[in-house]
């Protein structure tokens, strides 16, 4: 009888040692490309994630919004309370800053890699003070997507496809244009329009949207977080940019 139960015993031991190793194995193999990927896995829940833009080494944490709009979205630039600096400079904005849970940037080469991969829109929200949620759309959404080097190219703008939730279009003017911080003046304005604004985007000559100019705390300012077909200079409360491959499944 003794030697029944130690069989057992020994069973179940390694049916849970071989659980645990394909279980394991199941989730070294899983390697999202963005929040579509983590949302068809039946991650269904919005916070952050671990994503991989360019195979294993190249985990990155961002935020997932998984309910506005069907979910899916891949975060990459989220203004919330003006706890985060970004003024910054060129690598800063080239590789990302801030934590996914909070304000942060995702980085320029990250979301170009993201793009190789699949074709995106974008989505562009944005409340104001008063409580106030409005919406920007745009069906195709890419950053230097033909270009041999995305950072020689500016990683260049590309949006088309818009569609109005409310907030006007405050983006298609810089359809085409280079990134430009305070350090690297891409832009077409005959001075940088980075340091005229305080921000960093792709501006053209200079901007209708500062999406990464100072929180200011509503108030009207040109150095503001702005979306000028909305609140023109008043600076909105919180700000995020997300993107979502198009033609899901």
């Amino acid at each position: 009888m003794s030697y029944l139960i130690l069989y057992h015993l020994l069973t179940k031991i390694l049916l849970g040692i071989i659980w645990c190793v394909v279980v394991q194995s199941k989730s070294l193999m899983f390697q999202p490309l963005d929040c579509a990927d983590i949302y068809n896995d039946r991650s269904w829940g919005s916070g952050v994630y671990l994503i991989y833009p360019a195979g294993p080494t190249s985990g990155r944490y961002v935020y997932c919004d998984m309910q506005t709009d069907g979910g899916k979205w891949t975060v990459f630039q989220r203004r919330t309370d003006g706890t985060l600096n970004f003024y910054r400079g060129w690598e800063q904005y080239k590789n990302g800053f801030g934590h996914a849970a909070g304000e942060y940037w995702l980085g320029l080469e990250t979301i170009h890699l993201l793009i190789l991969k699949k074709n995106y829109e974008l989505r562009v929200d944005m409340e104001d003070f008063d409580g106030k949620k409005l919406y920007a759309k745009y069906k195709s959404f890419g950053i230097s997507p033909m270009a041999v080097n995305a950072e020689l190219d500016g990683y260049r703008l590309h949006v088309d496809g818009f569609e109005d939730g409310g907030a006007g279009d405050s983006l298609s003017y810089h359809n085409g244009s280079k990134f430009s911080t305070y350090d690297k003046d891409q832009d077409m304005y005959e001075g940088n329009c980075a340091v005229s604004y305080v921000g960093a985007h792709w501006y053209n000559s200079c901007y209708w949207s500062n999406p990464n100019g100072l929180y200011t705390w509503g108030a009207d300012s040109q150095f503001g977080l702005n979306w000028r077909s909305w609140k023109a200079f008043v600076s909105v409360k919180s700000f995020s940019m997300m993107i979502r491959p198009v033609n899901l499944i």
